[in-house]
Formats: structure tokens, C-alpha cells, sequence
């Protein structure tokens, strides 16, 4: 696969499309900002109208196939509209979901049907797709998974559950990662399945969460589900290579996120110090306060170029270099969120804690991308053994 058109300069400069893009999510940004984003989860519990908007003017199906509905562009494209959003203070965690794992796995390897099943909807926003990796068991471990996929005649019957599985109620279906038995060597080795919501034996229930946001965490249960044979995405024996074709879009899109918001809390942080008179001057003259939001400008930015050549690397065929990119974008980005909200809620003092500035909530969702969807320590461990040749730890 050849690289894409229109990327970057060797000044590293963005190209026009991708510069008018940002401008046309900030434009959005102007309707939705943080102050729709909590009004509409205080009083709805989602942001549909933002989601539907943002589909009809063609950010969420950016990186689908044209011949589908979708931009016709990349990763790279879909994580600026994230990254917009964020720095709006309106971040679509199922952005990362159903349009990037998801709606990349389908139209890489999905069969014909499947991809004029789920690509049109995928593309306009009016399906969404969850995904289903983790076990309550398993953690990051992904090869500890017991969610298992057996062959009954034509159909797959599938056994297990999940944990932590965003939008889960609202999701037309979830791609469920399994694991089917090699009858060859009788290893189980992982699978992918499209499992709709309302299938026999599919259930789901809400895991009370301390962070405020429209995809709500699910734990997920499948009691004998029965799927027709052609609920397997692509081919049984690729489910390796296709599951780390998603994955590696989840962590590029997880640095968006991060970003975006580390961008908005730095953004208030700065507007206040520049504003705010305690003595005979602004509070950002000081440098007590001018170098942490300084620091925190060149970390974010830092985040954001390693982002931007993890989505490269990605979209021009480099599975491998795009992986060690994308771990390595994921875990500097949420290091910046975390530090820059932190920073914001520190610098604006008690009112970083008030509901008029908004930063306070920020604390928790922060904390997201040091989390999930893996840790900072496996990113470490990533690195320490594939990066520096170190012997492997766990």
C-alpha cells in the first residue's frame, strides 16, 4: 500500500485538506461546546445532536471507504475531527469505537455483504458499532481470553463475558473478540463476530462509573448466542492480524482524545492567568504559573506530532511501525491530559473546582487515557521489550 496523498511536508506541515477540516469541526465547536456537552448529559444522559450533526457533515465516516458513504481519507483524518472535539471540550469516546476499530476492521477485511451491511450506517452515523475485548478476568491480558466461538453446523455459538464495554445500550451490535478452536492443534486462537444487540442470549448491564460521559460501561454476557456463519468478520484464521488492525486505530484515536483535551483545560488555564489580577498584574505574569502551562504546551504538542506519525504510519500500510507509534502517542498524550487538566485546576485555584469553569469534571476523564483501552504500564512494558530489546517482564 502506497502512502496516502496530501499528508505531510518535511516541515511537517499539515496539508490544506486536513487544515480546512480542523476549522470546519472547530466551526462545529461553536454549537457544541462544553457547556452543551454537560447541559446534555445532565438532562438527556447522550449528545446525539452533536453525533448526527457531526455524521451529516461527513467528520464521522472521514476514514470509511468512499464507494461506502464514508470521506475516503485515512486515521489520520478521523483523529482530527476527535482531537476538535476534545479541544471543544466535547469528546466522543464512541468515535474511538465504532468508526475506528469497528468500521476499520470491517473495511479492511470484511466480506462484500458485510461491508454493504455496516459501512453505509457506519459512515452517516446512523449505526454505531461497540467492541468487545475485555474480560473480567483478563485485563490487559488479551491472551487470557475465555470468550469462546464453537461451530454448531453452519452457525457459531458463542460463550463468555466482557468488561468495560462502551455504549453497549445504544450500539445496533458489538464486534465480539472470541476465541475458536484450531482443530488442527487444538490451540483457541481469536476471532471476531458481529453480535446485534438484540440476539438470543446477548445481555448487558450497566457498570456505575464516577465519570461523566454519553457511552456508559457495560459488563457483557453471552449465554449460548447463536450466530449465522457470516457474523464472522473476515477470515478465521486472520482473527490475530485483523484485531490488531482495530487496535492500533483505538490507541491513535485514544491520543486524539487526550489531546483535545489537554488543548481545552490549557486553553482555560491560559485565559484565566492572562485575566486574572490578584496584585498590580495578571497572575500569568508570574512564573510560577507561565512555566507549568508552558511545560504543558510543549508536552501536548510533543503528544500530538507522535500522534500525527502513528496515524502516517497507519494509513500509509506500516502495521508494525504504526503500533509502536501508537503506544507510544496513546501514553505521551494521556500523560499531557492528565498533567494539563491538573495544572488548569491548579492555576485557576478554588474556581478550578466550581461548575462555572468546568475543569473539575475533567479530573476524572483525564484519567481515561492513562487507563484505557490499555495501561501506561503495558505501554512500558511494550516499549522495554520490543523498543529496547529488554527481556519480557511478565
Amino acid at each position: 500500500m502506497t502512502a496516502p496523498a496530501a499528508t505531510f511536508d518535511n516541515a511537517f506541515t499539515e496539508s490544506e485538506e486536513r487544515r480546512a477540516l480542523r476549522a470546519a469541526v472547530r466551526q462545529l465547536g461553536t454549537r457544541y461546546d462544553r457547556a452543551y456537552y454537560v447541559n446534555a448529559l445532565r438532562e438527556k444522559g447522550h449528545t446525539d445532536e452533536l453525533w448526527h450533526e457531526a455524521a451529516k457533515l461527513g467528520h464521522i465516516g472521514v476514514n470509511l471507504p468512499e464507494e461506502y458513504g464514508g470521506g475516503g481519507a485515512g486515521i489520520s483524518e478521523l483523529a482530527i475531527v476527535l482531537e476538535e472535539m476534545g479541544a471543544n471540550g466535547c469528546p466522543l469516546l464512541l468515535m474511538v469505537v465504532s468508526p475506528a476499530i469497528c468500521g476499520t476492521v470491517i473495511a479492511r477485511f470484511g466480506t462484500g455483504e458485510q461491508k454493504r451491511r455496516w459501512l453505509p450506517g457506519l459512515a452517516d452515523g446512523s449505526v454505531t458499532l461497540a467492541f468487545g475485548i475485555t474480560e473480567p478476568d483478563a485485563g490487559s491480558n488479551s491472551h487470557r481470553i475465555t470468550t469462546t466461538a464453537r461451530r454448531d453446523g453452519d452457525d457459531w455459538v458463542l460463550n463468555g463475558a466482557k468488561v468495560f464495554i462502551s455504549g453497549v445500550d445504544r450500539a445496533d451490535a458489538t464486534m465480539i473478540v472470541a476465541r475458536t478452536e484450531d482443530a488442527r492443534t487444538g490451540r483457541l486462537k481469536p476471532a471476531l463476530f458481529l453480535v446485534p444487540r438484540t440476539t438470543p442470549g446477548f445481555e448487558y448491564r450497566a457498570i456505575e462509573m464516577e465519570i461523566e460521559a454519553p457511552e456508559k460501561q457495560f459488563q457483557v454476557f453471552l449465554d449460548d448466542v447463536r450466530l449465522p456463519a457470516d457474523a464472522l468478520v473476515g477470515d478465521e484464521d486472520a482473527g490475530l492480524v485483523q484485531l490488531f488492525a482495530g487496535l492500533n486505530p483505538e490507541r491513535i484515536m485514544a491520543a486524539a482524545y487526550s489531546v483535545g483535551l489537554a488543548r481545552y483545560a490549557l486553553g482555560r488555564a491560559a485565559e484565566y492567568a492572562s485575566t486574572r489580577q490578584v496584585w498590580k498584574q495578571p497572575i500569568g505574569a508570574h512564573q510560577g504559573i507561565a512555566h507549568p502551562l508552558a511545560r504543558i504546551r510543549i508536552e501536548t504538542e510533543l503528544a500530538r506530532l507522535m500522534m500525527q506519525k502513528a496515524a502516517f504510519l497507519y494509513d500509509s500500510g506500516d502495521d508494525a511501525g504504526a503500533g509502536e507509534a501508537a503506544n507510544m502517542a496513546k501514553y505521551a498524550a494521556a500523560e499531557a491530559c492528565a498533567n494539563a487538566v491538573d495544572q488548569a485546576v491548579h492555576t485557576l485555584g478554588g474556581n478550578g473546582l466550581t461548575a462555572e469553569y468546568g475543569l473539575a469534571s475533567l479530573l476524572t476523564a483525564s484519567r481515561v487515557g492513562r487507563i484505557a483501552p490499555v495501561s501506561r504500564e503495558m505501554i512500558l512494558n511494550y516499549v522495554a521489550q520490543h523498543t529496547l530489546g529488554l527481556p519480557k517482564s511478565y
